[in-house]
């Protein structure tokens, strides 16, 4: 196996995450659009309930998202979107002793999220939508910066690169500097490549191959590629097939060093973590 680097820990709100082995992120889209869950757990008390399951099955982070970013996906307003996601949060922080990861690129979500109770802000724009910057400073949460071209109705009509991995990590550092210089530190940082967004297979699969380049940024990786297309064009597969195609790529994905891992299968991927983490352990 490679040598990955190794990372500490990151303050989350009240609490912190260890680094130092990867962690698995449980998904709980409250919305009725998602490609693959849409409309399951939009009500409060089925979100509660799935973030219940997913915490006992081992999840440290549960990502709570009110907006698809599915391709072509329909915008969403701010309040729209608050209240989808301000009960939910409020709800798992009353009751479930996890990390609360917010999915948004709203400042207003953000703000929200992070008083009643949110310890991350996972942001599929990178912290570009206006405001979003000055938002997630002021919280003083730690942020996921994710690559993507454009925005997620449009992001696959034809994405083009010279160099995916070269590019993603210009982007990756950009949106660092920005960080930093609106009073983020480098410390607060998590970095997602973005697998899915904005990027044809040939794209998916070069930047995974590759990924490890994007340690020279010196920053802790987040990867979703949980039930996503670019399993199903892989292996011809729909959207309800796909588990072992992805826990295929979380286990590639640890073995890389990869910090957190943002799946849907949570039970499922605590097994493969467990498994790596057991042979790496071995004397």
């Amino acid at each position: 196996m490679s040598v990955v680097p190794t990372f500490d820990r990151l303050p989350c709100g009240s609490r912190f995450l260890d680094l130092s082995r990867p962690q698995v992120m449980g998904i709980l889209n409250v919305t009725p659009d998602s490609f693959s869950d849409g409309g399951r757990f939009a009500a409060r008390d089925a979100a509660l309930r799935h973030a219940e399951e997913m915490l006992a099955a081992g999840a440290t982070l549960i990502d709570v998202g009110g907006e698809s970013t599915r391709p072509g996906a329909r915008p969403v307003s701010p309040l729209e979107e608050m209240e989808r996601v301000a009960p939910v949060v409020e709800a798992v922080a009353a009751n479930l002793d996890v990390i609360i990861s917010l999915d948004t690129s709203t400042p207003a979500v953000m703000r929200e999220g992070a008083r009643l109770g949110a310890g991350l802000i996972n942001d599929v724009r990178a912290l570009r939508r206006e405001g979003a910057l000055q938002a997630a400073a002021d919280t003083g949460l730690p942020v996921c910066l994710m690559h993507m071209q454009g925005e997620p109705g449009v992001m696959q009509q034809d994405p083009q690169y010279q160099n995916v991995v070269a590019e993603v990590r210009e982007f990756l550092a950009q949106r660092m500097a920005a960080c930093t210089e609106a009073g983020i530190a480098l410390e607060r940082i998590v970095l997602d490549p973005g697998f899915g967004f904005a990027k044809t297979l040939a794209h998916n699969l070069s930047l995974f191959r590759h990924m490890q380049e994007l340690y020279a940024l010196g920053r802790p990786l987040l990867v979703g590629v949980s039930r996503k297309s670019m399993i199903g064009q892989a292996l011809g597969r729909e959207v309800g097939d796909r588990l072992y195609g992805g826990l295929a790529l979380a286990a590639l994905a640890a073995s890389q060093g990869v910090s957190i891992l943002r799946v849907h299968d949570v039970a499922e991927t605590i097994d493969v973590v467990r498994m790596i983490d057991a042979v790496q352990s071995a004397q």
